[in-house]
């Protein structure tokens, strides 16, 4: 397992695994058929494919804050749940990758949620020896759009399935929760892009740093699989929305150059965009530390 990092101008950032899941294939491809996304990702006789829960942690040395984006699914799931999800922290889990490059939870000062859905946020909290929740990351603030928080606490029947009350009202009681706004600044070369097709007031962490930029894609490209235009997750609430804020996206990482992290690739870490003929690929495909 390659827990990585690497330097990028006033950041030190750290690759942080958080475990590995598994969800329906036609469920991550949408419209698009088995026969055309089976080709390039396994899947297992439960029509599931393989996921990872790959957060960031970006230290600045300008700052001295410590920023965890996303935190995975966490420890709170019952067995039957974790079945379903075959939720897999054999490979690696949040505090044993944090361990692993000299930190703990009471080091990170804030997080930056992309959003909500319970893989993403599950690792905010855990069940102590007495079955009651406590917060892992005791110094941190919740940086969460105030776009996002509406649709978390006040989800439609079609997305409250992915906001598990056992993640979400622990964030609404505390006094960590740090409204924000879209295209919020955290501090110079850290800021956040926001896009709604998946689920409203997503944000994608940007880091830049003498002319080169890395975006934390999240769920707007959750695998490399996931680059071609009109392949667009079933999950996504506005697939129309996810079109336009992909097709623009993908021509700003062509004309840029920009580094995509992946959130949910099991195999690819980083990777860069091409265009050739009007379609969108893969350029290149690297890990954290290769930056």
């Amino acid at each position: 397992m390659d827990l990585s990092h690497t330097t990028f101008g006033n950041f030190n950032l750290y690759t942080i695994e958080t475990g590995r899941f598994r969800l329906d294939g036609g469920a991550m491809f949408g419209v698009v058929p088995k026969t055309l996304w089976s080709r390039y990702i396994d899947v297992d006789e439960k029509n599931r494919i393989p996921m990872a829960m790959r957060c960031m942690l970006i230290e600045s040395k300008q700052t001295d804050k410590i920023y965890l984006v996303d935190n995975g699914a966490g420890t709170k799931f019952n067995e039957k749940m974790s079945a379903i999800y075959d939720i897999d922290y054999n490979h690696s889990n949040l505090f044993s990758s944090l361990e692993h490059h000299g930190f703990s939870p009471d080091d990170v000062t804030d997080i930056i949620f992309t959003h909500l859905h319970f893989d993403h946020c599950g690792g905010t909290t855990f069940y102590n020896e007495d079955g009651k929740i406590e917060h892992a990351f005791k110094n941190a603030r919740y940086h969460i759009t105030k776009t996002h928080w509406k649709t978390a606490t006040k989800p439609n029947a079609r997305e409250k399935a992915s906001f598990m009350r056992d993640n979400i009202e622990p964030i609404a009681n505390s006094d960590q929760l740090h409204l924000i706004e879209d295209h919020y600044h955290f501090e110079d070369g850290l800021s956040a892009l926001p896009v709604n097709g998946h689920t409203m007031g997503q944000q994608l962490p940007k880091i830049e740093s003498g002319g080169e930029t890395i975006i934390f894609a999240g769920d707007l490209i959750p695998t490399h699989v996931h680059v071609p235009l009109p392949w667009v997750m079933g999950y996504d609430m506005y697939p129309a929305q996810t079109l336009k804020e992909k097709k623009s996206f993908l021509d700003d990482a062509v004309e840029n150059n920009w580094y995509l992290f992946l959130e949910h690739d099991a195999d690819r870490e980083v990777i860069k965009i091409a265009k050739e003929n009007g379609k969108y690929q893969v350029g290149n495909h690297l890990s954290l530390h290769k930056i």
